[in-house]
């Protein structure tokens, strides 16, 4: 199997394309005389120092960028975020918030300053980021959007030994590395990346026991084999992501959000070639050997593996919603008070924000949020009205 560059993506500028080209001369020398696991291969290209997609200088978010997210379309992502907060730190002692990988910074900006108004701000607002551009970019970013709250955001080095208060993470799930596999009729393949004439191209090898046993897990809930031929992916780093989480959350709420599915979507008949989806300048692919090192990939969530993964260490299922309804449902109508009254550019604006948000067609249902919780949480109703956790 092997892929090639899509002839519809748009062209690199030489910084970008030179860039690009030491990435690739990275992965030839981790590849070798032999060839490297699909996951190894992602991992390489989004997170190598001063190489990788995340890792280095490139324009990531926004129109300027390869994809956009919640808290970049709208303040009021945020807004009603600040409100499911404020609602859990209530209920604790110098309660504190956790993001992990924030971007722009837009996210910690915008709910911060709604926290404040709500006169709810945390004791601390942490942030857990593994880009040293971004950090940079977040800290020249927050320093000017809230300069009188500044003084309360931290950047972490290595994750809290204990946490009270929430934990965030908008869209981190979908960008750990993944396995590919291929189901022949008599084994389990894993796709990995070679090198034929210089070029990158796919391989197939047999999975090792670790992917091997995932797959059977994943045909045991099914109830049936998968077919022949039938490509998908693995995220077992998830395991140890939730583990870390798990360890840190002694009290309080982790608010996951993502694009995907459970398990019986994530690997229907009709999904024979998997989730991968790559982003460059807004243009979205499933080419992940296309561009190394200047496009996203990601992979969408299988939300059931998650929610296991969550409960075996320990943390309870507190929600499972769309992002539509973590919206509506959790104080979207209460922000857009006053509304009638504003004017009429504005509430164009506003409108077109809210659909991007929340239209089926766009972020509301293929978004998801999945809520888990230690200790006095109680309730939010933003994940209680139309919690689908049972359909994990």
């Amino acid at each position: 199997m092997q892929q090639t560059q899509e002839r519809s993506l748009p062209i690199p500028d030489a910084d970008s394309a030179a860039h690009s080209d030491r990435v690739a001369s990275h992965v030839r020398s981790l590849i070798g005389s032999s060839c490297i696991s699909f996951a190894e291969y992602m991992h390489a290209v989004l997170y190598t120092p001063g190489l990788g997609y995340y890792a280095a200088g490139a324009t990531k978010l926004g129109a300027s960028g390869d994809f956009i997210t919640a808290p970049e379309v709208s303040p009021l992502f945020a807004r009603v975020l600040a409100r499911q907060c404020a609602t859990v730190m209530a209920k604790l002692s110098s309660a504190s918030i956790l993001e992990f990988g924030a971007g722009s910074g837009r996210l910690a900006a915008d709910l911060l300053a709604r926290l404040a108004e709500l006169d709810a701000l945390p004791h601390r607002y942490m942030i857990f980021e593994v880009s040293a551009d971004l950090r940079e970019r977040q800290q020249t970013m927050l320093a000017s959007a809230i300069p009188e709250i500044f003084e309360r955001v931290c950047w972490l080095d290595r994750l809290p030994v204990e946490h009270r208060g929430v934990v965030i993470a908008n869209e981190v799930l979908d960008a750990l590395p993944v396995e590919r596999f291929v189901r022949r009729s008599d084994h389990v393949a894993q796709l990995c990346v070679a090198l034929e004439q210089d070029r990158l191209v796919l391989v197939e090898r047999p999975a090792p026991a670790i992917l091997a046993d995932a797959v059977a897990e994943i045909e045991h809930d099914l109830g049936f084999t998968l077919a022949d031929g039938y490509v998908s992916e693995v995220c077992l780093a998830a395991e140890g992501w939730l583990a870390d989480l798990a360890g840190l959350l002694h009290e309080g709420v982790a608010l996951l959000f993502d694009y995907g599915v459970n398990r019986r979507e994530y690997y229907a008949v009709d999904r024979d070639s998997g989730w991968l989806r790559c982003h460059f300048r807004h243009h979205v692919h499933a080419n992940a050997l296309a561009l190394p090192g200047i496009q996203d990939i990601t992979a969408w969530v299988d939300f059931s593996a998650v929610a296991a993964a969550a409960a075996a260490h320990g943390l309870n299922i507190l929600g499972y919603v769309t992002q539509a309804h973590f919206l509506l449902d959790g104080g979207l109508r209460e922000e857009l008070a006053g509304f009638a009254e504003l004017p009429l550019a504005t509430q164009l604006q506003l409108s077109s924000q809210i659909k991007f948000l929340t239209l089926p067609g766009e972020m509301g249902e293929n978004f998801k949020c999945l809520g888990l919780s230690r200790g006095p949480a109680g309730i939010l109703d933003s994940l209680a009205r139309a919690n689908r956790a049972n359909s994990l």
